[in-house]
């Protein structure tokens, strides 16, 4: 320090302004890279990480309108679904909740549906206090989902439930995080669509304007919601389709609840590019992505998409 505070004294005026203000500078870089490794909120967008069977992210954010920026640098397609928790509950049950689930899927691996339904009858009351409040849709390694929700405050669960080659979910794997969503607002503002997605149980899947190349941005209206066969609401999951894609066996691998449901590996000649998951009725959300020229689906994680209008294939110009 006083070898530093000598050659300050011998610095001209200017020269010192302009030695202040380099040192000020790389202050606030320094400070910014390390706000970008420990994940913080960066470009208004809360940085979300999938190494493995991981979700690398804030404990705490605002309520109100969040953009989750979400990297999946894992080798396998996963999701995420934000579960808003009741009051009591935290991460430590939802590891409960996901071995309870897990036992209902090993009967059915085993060719035992009907005991599994006994399984699955015995999960615990609160399970039906759940409100699943969006999330990402599908999404495939080396793939970025960007996902805009609107989050009251409460204490939630991201989770997912794609399974791995053994039939194990991959929240069972431990990849579930818990997070807090705290009583102060965000300040966000939804964005503006260029695509406005309306799904329902009556209708399925609709959409209101020609969908192009570059970059988009999609809402999702929910404009009703059910529980389907599989426990869950509709969504939509957004995929590119390539030369050998198979629209049959998408189709069925988006039912968790079969033997082959969700589980790795996933259809061959499909890219999963997000969308949003499971929201409550009259909820909407958004997500962003850069479409280039080729065919498309969007389609809802249900059993039988297709007979339920919610699988729509499009082809980009």
């Amino acid at each position: 320090m006083k070898i530093i505070k000598f050659h300050i004294q011998k610095i001209a005026p200017n020269l010192l302004l302009l030695f202040i203000s380099i040192l000020l500078v790389l202050f606030y870089s320094c400070k910014k890279d390390s706000k970008q490794e420990n994940n913080v909120q960066i470009d208004n967008s809360i940085v979300v990480i999938t190494q493995a069977m991981d979700f690398q992210t804030l404990d705490t954010i605002s309520s109100g309108w969040n953009t989750f920026k979400w990297s999946n640098n894992s080798p396998e397609v996963h999701l995420f679904l934000l579960d808003k928790y009741p009051v009591g509950k935290d991460v430590s049950d939802a590891i409960k909740l996901a071995a309870d689930f897990q036992k209902g899927m090993d009967l059915i691996n085993e060719g035992k549906p009907d005991e599994a339904n006994v399984e699955f009858g015995k999960l615990p009351e609160w399970f039906g206090e759940i409100i699943f409040s969006g999330g990402s849709g599908l999404l495939s390694p080396k793939e970025t989902s960007i996902t805009t929700l609107h989050l009251k405050p409460g204490y939630y669960v991201m989770e997912c439930y794609v399974k791995m080659a053994n039939g194990v979910f991959h929240g069972t794997m431990g990849m579930v995080k818990g997070i807090v969503v705290t009583d102060e607002n965000s300040g966000n503002s939804a964005p503006l669509a260029s695509v406005n997605i309306v799904v329902s149980s009556e209708n399925g899947i609709t959409y209101d304007n020609t969908i192009k190349s570059g970059e988009q941005i999609l809402s999702v209206t929910f404009k009703d919601q059910i529980v389907h066969e599989h426990f869950l609401g509709h969504d939509v999951n957004l995929v590119k389709l390539n030369e050998n894609a198979n629209l049959e066996e998408l189709e069925s691998w988006m039912n968790w609840a079969t033997p082959t449901g969700l589980r790795t590996p996933s259809p061959k000649g499909i890219t999963f590019l997000g969308g949003v998951n499971d929201s409550p009725a009259g909820s909407v959300g958004y997500f962003k992505v850069t479409l280039t020229p080729g065919d498309y689906a969007f389609i809802s994680e249900v059993p039988n998409a297709s007979s339920k209008k919610m699988l729509k294939t499009f082809t980009v110009q």
